[in-house]
């Protein structure tokens, strides 16, 4: 008897324990799903999309708040998201900013890819500053120097910058921000990706915080990558 008693406790034991386990896990599960930062010191929110989204019901995902929206135009020197022209026209027809990014592939020429880029995306005074996607996920040449990259992105950007007139943003992981932009001086704004916790990439300072990246929108059926400006809407409003 004093066995079976034992073994009755051990088990209580054991599934009360799974059931703490199971509430912490779905707690934390919640937070993340519906985490945002500070708004009072974060107004200017916005997302990030591309293709993998689905068609987008703009006018429902602007009225949740957001003020800006940077839309995939690009990807190597011949990939064109096929999405692109209507989030384009439709993200401006909601009332929102926004802006195109170029995902930068280590394996073709950075001359090559600007004119890609600068033939896809309309020339429009409105928009916000082009953006270079530099990371290793769906990369290729990963295991390229520091100095080849460097000289490819450069050309990218002297090609890039002087046709929308504005320093073009650098979109950064922290892998690949430690791997080729850390130690150096930059001269383009920067959006960090730090999921949760505010970036802090050797201090340096940001413009663009990508903090979330299965995100919820009205307007979007499935995850979505939210940002924030680091500044406040009378700043947002005078930058560009």
């Amino acid at each position: 008897m004093p066995h079976q008693n034992l073994v009755r406790r051990l088990l209580l034991i054991a599934g009360l324990a799974t059931v703490s386990f199971a509430i912490a896990v779905g707690g934390a599960t919640l937070y993340f799903l519906n985490f945002h930062p500070d708004s009072e010191k974060y107004p200017v929110r916005g997302i990030d999309v591309s293709h993998h989204q689905g068609p987008i019901d703009w006018p429902k995902a602007a009225a949740t708040g957001i003020a800006f929206a940077y839309i995939k135009a690009t990807e190597g020197g011949d990939f064109s998201d096929r999405r692109f022209p209507e989030n384009w026209r439709e993200s401006k027809t909601a009332g929102l900013k926004r802006g195109a990014y170029h995902f930068f592939t280590f394996c073709r020429p950075g001359r090559e890819q600007a004119a890609h880029f600068i033939a896809t995306v309309p020339a429009d005074p409105e928009m916000l500053p082009p953006a270079v996607d530099l990371e290793f996920g769906g990369n290729c040449g990963t295991g390229s120097k520091r100095l080849d990259v460097m000289r490819e992105l450069a050309a990218f950007l002297d090609i890039v910058e002087p046709h929308t007139g504005m320093k073009a943003l650098l979109y950064a992981t922290p892998e690949f921000y430690v791997a080729y932009l850390s130690n150096r001086t930059l001269d383009n704004p920067l959006w960090l990706r730090s999921i949760l916790f505010e970036p802090s990439y050797n201090r340096q300072p940001w413009t663009f915080w990508q903090y979330h990246n299965r995100g919820r929108i009205a307007g979007i059926k499935g995850p979505v990558d939210y940002n924030v400006f680091a500044g406040s809407l009378e700043d947002f409003a005078k930058s560009w």
